[in-house]
């Protein structure tokens, strides 16, 4: 699919960008392409066209925003239950910077200045992998999980332990299904790196880790001796039911 598809049938995105030529060019392009657009120059703008809309299909975000980082607005809208396809955008490149706008539940992330060919190549790319997550059915991706005493309904995004409703974070959320897809294998972290933050390249791993210690919590009834999520030496982790 490519950004000109689908025009007839009124994708709508939401621009949060409070430099008002770039909102602009932005708008313009994006119309240009069939898309509708509507634009935001704060978090609190755009908080209200989220409460007022609930069919956007992509947003984009700048990083920094007069009254809220735009990390900080995503975590919001990750947990007020909206997990809309996000792309920040930042001047701010570093894989720090990166790792925390995808660690607060963004989807994509590119760094300013950009080729508008990119920008639109990478809203087609959310827009598809939307499209594909709408079509997958129960054979091919499981939407249920059990194990020890948890239960997660990854459609509903709800995750129960011990029957107490427990809140994870998109991220960790996205590493659990992947770990669910892979049963008993052992996964690296370069592999975890790709998959699930789409980063590659990345000189640290702590990122991972950091994570895995994360669900052990969540998870593991004494992390320090886990029983689900295993670590190998030298290779990475095994996840067993």
């Amino acid at each position: 699919m490519d950004a000109h598809q689908d025009a007839s049938d009124d994708i709508k995105i939401l621009v949060v960008e409070d430099e008002a030529h770039l909102a602009a060019g932005l708008k313009l392009n994006l119309e240009l392409e069939g898309f509708v657009v509507d634009v935001a120059s704060s978090a609190k703008e755009a908080g209200q066209y989220l409460l007022d809309e609930s069919d956007y299909q992509v947003l984009i975000l700048d990083v920094m925003l007069p009254d809220m980082d735009g990390f900080e607005l995503c975590r919001r809208v990750r947990r007020s239950g909206n997990f809309v396809p996000v792309i920040m955008l930042t001047a701010r490149t570093s894989p720090q910077d990166r790792v925390q706008g995808l660690e607060a539940g963004a989807d994509d992330y590119i760094g300013k200045p950009f080729e508008l060919s990119e920008l639109l190549a990478r809203v087609a790319s959310c827009l598809r992998r939307r499209q594909w997550e709408s079509k997958s059915g129960p054979k091919e991706d499981p939407s249920l999980l059990s194990f020890g005493s948890a239960q997660v309904d990854f459609a509903k995004r709800e995750v129960r332990v011990g029957g107490e409703l427990i809140s994870l974070t998109r991220l960790e959320i996205d590493l659990l299904k992947y770990f669910a897809n892979h049963v008993d294998r052992v996964v690296s972290r370069e592999e975890l790196l790709e998959q699930v933050w789409r980063l590659k390249h990345l000189s640290s791993s702590r990122t991972v880790d950091n994570f895995i210690h994360r669900l052990r919590r969540h998870f593991e009834i004494d992390p320090s001796k886990p029983l689900h999520f295993l670590s190998v030496r030298g290779s990475g982790y095994r996840f067993v039911l």
